[in-house]
């Protein structure tokens, strides 16, 4: 394939993929987004595929057979709640692979043009420090981010005295290997500056609490679009550099559109100051004198069936029981009955950006019910019942009224101001920021023990 083909075929390839970033932003245009991204990544390959610079197919295609493999099998056994995690692990597989491929540049620079003389151009070892840097940062931190959502590690902060002051030394070091790197080529520099990247995402990621989780999944995929980016100026491929800037600067608009609806700064999620300066209090402390209203099932459908107007609140919970297609069955009997039924969804609800829009659009939920909490939040108060389903942080009042909460400040919903709330919950377990929930203990809210799914059939069949 000639030169002019080839970008040609990448400047396709690039359109489809901002294409694909269009669609992906609305649960109705998701499915052509999708499209467009598969379409563009075919381009991509294909056009890479049949560039002269390809001396051996053996070898590559051996990489597409096995990466496929894997790649099909996990698609088609990963579950619904455990998209957050596998999309950490792919962030950390992005951040390595930059890493590698700017190691094999540095052994190998005249297979990638950026030989000068008996060196390396000084451009492309700034290049290679920079996507270095941010792959490392991004691989340990996605591998912490996956630990913390897969439940292998505490999802509170962990925290060491000289934290802080320990991340600053290793930034300044991480800066002083790369310009020992761009200055002399050195392959101790690199790999000095490699270890640092490593050991500073880890840093970075550890002090984060679970309430934090989805805007560092949003961060994450930035740095790893950043980390392609680079590695791209080291491939001189423009499609790299272009799709790496697209996913970069797209996930550093969705990580400061969570940051707002979490009341958070954008600059501590970037240097990962946040989440460690409070540890959570115990759940359950202090709860003796405290005491709940259960319910059952048919509580909940008596007090459904005679209401005007109901809000859902879905959390990770719902998630968990795969509650969804039983959750929508409800609301259309309710609809049936002459219940108006409207969706609340917060921005950080469930363990990444965008997790209950996926899972109500799999439920096939009418998007014109789906309302965001800016949009619907005050309407709490004219509702007769608000049924939070498995969302626990998200409907916490101590986000308001709690100053020493390492939540508080964050935009909840104002649950409490409707009528009546009916919480679907395993336990009076706390959510996961590890900060017990005072609405569960309000006069107007019944709790509804047990697993969303059953909860909802429970409520369908007394409603029958």
């Amino acid at each position: 394939m000639s030169e002019n083909l080839a970008a040609l075929a990448y400047l396709a390839a690039s359109l489809c993929f901002i294409m694909a970033l269009r669609g992906l932003s609305s649960p109705e245009t998701a499915r052509a987004g999708n499209v467009f991204g598969i379409a563009g990544m075919v381009i991509a390959i294909t056009t890479t595929l049949l560039l002269p610079e390809v001396v051996s197919y053996v070898q590559i295609l051996a990489g597409i057979v096995v990466g496929g493999a894997i790649g099909t099998f996990i698609a088609v056994r990963i579950q619904m709640t455990a998209l957050p995690q596998l999309i950490a692990v792919f962030h950390s597989l992005v951040g390595l692979a930059a890493v590698l491929v700017a190691a094999a540049a540095l052994n190998a620079p005249e297979a990638y043009g950026i030989a000068a003389g008996a060196g390396i151009k000084v451009s492309s070892l700034i290049e290679m420090s920079l996507g270095t840097a941010i792959g490392a940062v991004t691989f340990t931190g996605s591998v912490v981010a996956f630990a913390k959502l897969q439940g292998l590690v505490s999802g509170k902060p962990l925290t060491f005295p000289g934290q802080h002051l320990l991340n600053a030394l290793l930034g300044v070091a991480l800066v002083a290997a790369a310009v020992w790197f761009v200055l002399t080529g050195s392959h101790m520099g690199f790999w000095a500056l490699a270890a640092l990247a490593f050991t500073l995402g880890l840093l970075l990621i550890m002090p984060i609490g679970g309430a934090d989780m989805p805007v560092v999944i949003s961060m994450l995929n930035s740095y790893s679009g950043w980390a392609a980016c680079g590695i791209g100026f080291t491939l001189e491929n423009n499609l790299l550099i272009i799709t790496g800037a697209l996913v970069g600067s797209s996930g550093a608009i969705l990580s400061y559109i969570m940051c707002k609806g979490m009341n958070r700064s954008i600059i501590n999620v970037i240097l990962g100051g946040f989440g460690g300066e409070a540890a959570p209090a115990p759940a359950g402390a202090g709860d003796e004198d405290k005491t709940v209203k259960p319910g059952s099932a048919e509580d909940a459908a008596f007090i459904l069936k005679n209401a005007r107007s109901v809000i859902v609140v879905p959390g990770y919970g719902m998630a968990v029981a795969q509650a969804q297609h039983a959750l929508r069955e409800l609301a259309d009997l309710l609809k049936k009955a002459g219940v108006g039924v409207r969706y609340a969804i917060h921005p950080v609800a469930g363990r990444m950006p965008g997790h209950m829009n996926v899972l109500l659009a799999e439920a096939n939920v009418p998007y014109d019910e789906v309302f965001e909490l800016e949009a619907i939040n005050r309407d709490f108060a004219s509702t007769d019942v608000a049924v939070v389903i498995g969302a626990n942080d998200v409907t916490n009042p101590a986000a308001k009224n709690d100053p020493k909460s390492p939540i508080y400040g964050m935009p909840v919903f104002d649950v409490e101001n409707a009528g009546t709330v009916l919480f679907v919950k395993r336990s009076l377990a706390s959510g996961y920021a590890g900060v017990d929930n005072e609405l569960f203990y309000r006069a107007n809210t019944m709790m509804l023990f047990g697993d969303a799914k059953k909860m909802c059939e429970g409520i369908i069949k007394a409603l029958g």
